[in-house]
């Protein structure tokens, strides 16, 4: 099935006939809960032929049980999909059957290692080649605000101030978990890459390909960003798309009725 779509391209520095998403890492946004975005992901898999899938719902360790040509019971039950939190298997099994012959990597970041930042900072948190994500530089005072306002919206303006900082800095050890497990995954086949990330870590300006751009300056990355009927998905991208939206509750009601 194809999705109904407007596609808003900006100018990516490719030939046109290459398509938008040609390059060496294609970075495809979603909506986690957006059947419509996750048809439009494999659709773009499927006419790319990646060499290599990153997911950020999977851990490195679930990625290695990954089952090539598995159905997809059977690999729902090798990721433990149920146990994770992420949406119903059934909207992500055909990116991978997509691509059947990808290597999948996992990058999603465990929570031990998402403990570990608030507890020991960052850098720690990350390890080794902190300093080639740019981890160690702060973010700049507009940034840094922006991005705690966003995570203050995103939990229902239900966290201590306090608190703003090291979410920040979790959603940046995110990033560039990311960013580091495609290059790895480059480095594995050559590429191309394909990822699949919520929007908020696909964006260009701050996100994933912020960090992977600065590891490896010569990659050509193209990032995909999903919105909903007239609203756009909030940061910069290469290419915009916009699909049916779905209906969803409330996800503040509950902190609302204890007001």
């Amino acid at each position: 099935m194809r999705v109904a779509a407007l596609f808003l391209f900006v100018t990516l520095g490719l030939p046109l006939s290459a398509g938008p998403f040609s390059a060496d890492v294609a970075v495809l946004g979603e909506l986690h809960d957006n059947p419509y975005h996750h048809v439009r992901q494999a659709e773009i898999v499927a006419d790319l032929k990646p060499r290599a899938l990153v997911f950020e719902m999977l851990t490195r360790d679930q990625a290695l049980a990954h089952l090539p040509g598995g159905d997809e019971a059977a690999l729902a039950q090798a990721f433990d999909w149920a146990n994770s939190g992420w949406p119903d298997f059934a909207m992500y099994y055909p990116i991978f059957s997509s691509a059947p012959d990808a290597l999948v990597l996992g990058a999603g970041v465990p929570r031990s290692t998402a403990r570990a930042a608030m507890k020991d900072g960052l850098i720690a948190a990350f390890g080794n080649g902190a300093e080639a994500y740019g981890l160690t530089v702060p973010l700049d005072e507009a940034e840094q605000k922006a991005r705690e306002a966003l995570q203050m919206a995103a939990h229902c303006n239900a966290l201590p101030n306090d608190i703003l900082p090291a979410m920040v800095d979790i959603q940046r050890l995110r990033d560039a978990e990311l960013a580091r497990t495609t290059l790895r995954a480059f480095e594995l086949t050559g590429g191309p890459v394909v990822v699949i990330t919520g929007n908020g870590h696909a964006r260009s300006d701050w996100g994933m390909p912020a960090y992977l751009k600065q590891a490896a300056p010569g990659l050509t990355i193209v990032a995909l960003g999903q919105g909903e009927g007239a609203i756009a998905p909030e940061g910069t991208f290469d290419v915009v798309e916009m699909t049916a939206g779905v209906e969803r509750a409330d996800p503040c009601e509950a902190f609302q009725s204890q007001d």
